[in-house]
């Protein structure tokens, strides 16, 4: 499956590029300074200093959940069957860049699938000591 033509190409990623994973309609993009998120049409920009925590999130309906992505006030929600876990990222701001320009946001809690690669990197690069080993499916949390 080709990568979605509607992402808007990161125009300035802080620090430097670590690692990049794209599905057709998700992107997770990590660098020393921040993660941004990608869906069609739209980017978050998260810096690392900016999030205070990331914990294991369980859909309520399972992992079989369609892809969505919803809004409701400073929550953006991506839930579906990506093969990763999912995890409640909280930040205490947040920037949005989508076709209209780019915007500051307060604070913002995201739930996201996030690739154990991924998540180690989002540790190692945001200075988060606390890398805990959930005994159950051997994924990692903070």
């Amino acid at each position: 499956m080709a990568m979605n033509r509607d992402f808007i190409q990161i125009k300035e990623l802080e620090g430097d590029l670590k690692i990049s994973h794209k599905k057709y309609d998700f992107g997770l993009t990590v660098s020393t300074r921040e993660i941004v998120l990608q869906k069609p049409h739209v980017n978050y920009h998260l810096r690392l200093d900016d999030i205070f925590s990331i914990v294991p999130f369980d859909p309520p309906g399972g992992k079989g959940i369609p892809f969505q992505l919803s809004h409701y006030g400073n929550e953006i929600t991506h839930a579906g069957t990506s093969g990763s876990s999912m995890y409640k990222v909280y930040a205490h701001k947040a920037k949005v860049h989508n076709r209209s320009g780019i915007f500051q946001l307060g604070p913002m809690e995201f739930i996201l699938p996030i690739h154990r690669d991924l998540l180690l990197a989002i540790s190692k690069y945001g200075g988060m000591d606390s890398v805990i080993t959930d005994p159950g499916d051997g994924s990692k949390f903070f």
